[in-house]
């Protein structure tokens, strides 16, 4: 146990800087397993995007792993929008194309 006046208030502030970054790296866990359980990506991809370089920042996250998250996650995005666009342009190519008439001249 600390003895100074100091270190308590040291031992005190840095619980409570423990128990903040302990709530906020859980908050942006929960909201990467909601995002990856999702087929397609919701309109909470920006603020969890934010909140991964906000942790990186303040050194809960290293950089790297952060980077890697990002990563990750804007890949599953694009691929679901790509996906939930092919079938748009898979009917576009399919649809008949009008056939030209041809008239035959009767001699």
């Amino acid at each position: 146990m600390a003895n100074h006046k100091s270190a308590i208030k040291r031992t005190r502030s840095n619980e409570a800087k423990r128990q903040r970054n302990r709530y906020q790296a859980k908050t942006v866990r929960t909201l990467l397993k909601k995002e990856t359980q999702n087929e397609v990506p919701t309109d909470d991809l920006k603020k969890l995007l934010s909140s991964i370089d906000k942790l990186a920042k303040k050194n809960i996250f290293h950089k790297n792993k952060a980077s890697n998250l990002k990563s990750k996650l804007m890949k599953r995005a694009n691929k679901a929008r790509a996906a939930a666009a092919a079938p748009k342009a898979a009917v576009a190519e399919k649809a008949p194309k009008a056939a030209k008439k041809t008239t035959s001249k009767a001699k």
